[in-house]
């Protein structure tokens, strides 16, 4: 099958109009649930059974988008087997791994839903029990966006819970007018007005917690208990997660280039009073020739200093270069639709 081009379509109204979104009303679903999955061959079929009877007790049409970001393993045939199982299954293939913010943005492109969409997870550490407390938030209180915000986060070691608190207390003093609730990741609910929203925004280094809170619209949290993962190991390493913070920084604040510029300027007071100060101890007590390591240290704080700032400028410019080469987010090697919801039911 020739790979196609997920970038926004020259002749669309709005970007993520695929096949799936723009067949008629009736034909498609009114929930979509989209699930990225890299290497998930391990937990897939049992993530599959529980979301289905979930979904079903739920009484509206509905689909689940399965992307597949490169996995290496099995988890593509695992998708394609359930798709010919139950036609409410839908597969989207990417032609590479491209990362879990892109494969998000590829499901959230082509989800059919005409209410709502739910992002998940598939290790399971997101209950899919809990999507029927996000559906009826959405319902009962009216509003856009039913975010699950943890309250419980079993399953991960002590060091990782204190960054990610620290992350977000960070986001919360740094990020301005884009506020990201604090222990809320990707699992929530999203109205199909709100999921336009966010498709319009086609930046290439995309943080998508912080894109998320961007849109804005009404939402609230939905309070649930974080289980450990089912199986499988976790993608997300400490290196990983520490550049998807920096993403996150970058994306939304400006802040570390206004910290570059007070740390140059307090440097430069520093040096200027420094410098006063050995002009007076040479009219003073004369020049008795300093020593090679104070020299050294300055010298080293200095470039430090400079460096680090040059290192900041550079992450931002780098962000720049990505964004002007204009390239597509993400390349379709193979898109499975769902079936119509007449035909969703298991046989």
């Amino acid at each position: 099958m020739s790979t196609q081009l997920a970038a926004r379509p020259p002749l669309a109204a709005a970007p993520g109009l695929t096949a799936a979104t723009t067949r008629p009303a009736e034909a498609r679903p009114a929930l979509s649930v989209v699930v990225p999955a890299y290497n998930e061959q391990e937990v897939l079929p049992a993530f599959h059974a529980r979301l289905a009877p979930v979904m079903e007790a739920i009484g509206l049409p509905w689909e689940v988008v399965y992307v597949n970001d490169g996995s290496r393993d099995g988890t593509l045939a695992l998708m394609e087997a359930l798709k010919a199982e139950d036609p409410r299954v839908a597969v989207l293939n990417l032609s590479r791994n491209f990362g879990k913010e892109i494969a998000l943005t590829a499901g959230l492109d082509h989800a059919a839903a005409t209410d709502a969409v739910i992002v998940i997870d598939a290790d399971l550490q997101d209950p899919p029990e809990v999507i029927p407390d996000l559906v009826a938030a959405w319902r009962g209180q009216g509003v856009d966006i039913a975010y699950a915000q943890r309250r419980v986060r079993e399953g991960e070691t002590w060091a990782k819970k204190a960054t990610a608190s620290a992350f977000y207390r960070v986001m919360q003093r740094i990020g301005g007018k884009v506020k990201l609730p604090p222990n809320t990741g990707d699992f929530r609910l999203m109205s199909r007005r709100a999921l336009d929203a966010l498709l319009s925004l086609r930046e290439q280094h995309r943080f998508m917690k912080g894109l998320f809170a961007w849109v804005g619209f009404p939402s609230v949290a939905v309070l649930y208990d974080r289980a450990p993962r089912a199986a499988g190991e976790t993608k997300w390493n400490y290196w990983k997660l520490w550049n998807l913070s920096l993403e996150g920084i970058t994306s939304f604040t400006v802040a570390p280039l206004k910290v570059a510029t007070y740390l140059g300027l307090a440097t430069a007071v520093f040096a200027a009073g420094y410098g006063v100060l050995i002009i007076l101890r040479t009219m003073i007590w004369g020049n008795p020739v300093a020593g090679y390591p104070s020299l050294m240290a300055v010298v080293l704080f200095l470039g430090g200093v400079q460096l680090m700032t040059l290192g900041i400028i550079g992450e931002y410019l780098g962000r720049i270069f990505n964004e002007t080469k204009g390239r597509p987010l993400y390349l379709v090697e193979r898109h499975l639709p769902s079936g119509p919801p007449a035909l969703s039911g298991r046989e």
